[in-house]
């Protein structure tokens, strides 16, 4: 009797704690023009985002966000998904992420968690870290680095996401 009751609890606790971080925390983080923009009214009229957390220091962020450029145009038009990608570049390298961004010409909102709040809030412990969410806004599948191919997988998400 006593297994059961604590198989309960740490199903219920295992629920409560992804009930807290299926969706967006609340923080504010900072676009390209030094505007404030608030995450969790970052949307997409109903459709998925990818949230991809990054630094310019991490070759396997840009290699995946660079990847992601490849396909972005085909996976808009195929499920609409929008990207931002959240960069965790701190006060001494954060002035090399517009230089980078402008070099690449990436189409995604790009936006700055100087701070890390953000990405504390998210879990994040090292990037790249890759969160899909779904048109209403819920977190509904996350990845952790990069290797060739991985953008197959994302994409197969996102199919399902149309399902």
């Amino acid at each position: 009797m006593k297994k059961i009751f604590l198989t309960l609890c740490a199903v219920a606790l295992s629920a409560a704690v992804f009930a807290q971080t299926s969706s967006l925390p609340n923080t504010t983080l900072k676009d390209m023009d030094g505007n404030t923009v608030e995450t969790a009214k970052l949307s997409n009229d109903g459709k998925p985002m990818l949230i991809c957390f990054w630094a310019t220091w991490c070759s396997p962020c840009k290699k995946e966000l660079n990847t992601y450029a490849e396909y972005y145009d085909q996976w808009k038009e195929e499920t609409g998904v929008k990207i931002y990608a959240i960069t965790i570049d701190d006060q001494r390298t954060v002035n090399s992420v517009k230089p980078y961004v402008n070099s690449v010409a990436w189409e995604y909102e790009i936006l700055s968690d100087v701070n890390k709040t953000f990405s504390q809030a998210m879990g994040v412990n090292s990037p790249p870290h890759t969160f899909l969410l779904n048109g209403k806004g819920e977190i509904v599948w996350q990845h952790v680095g990069y290797t060739p191919g991985d953008e197959e997988e994302i994409h197969e998400q996102l199919l399902k996401l149309k399902e």
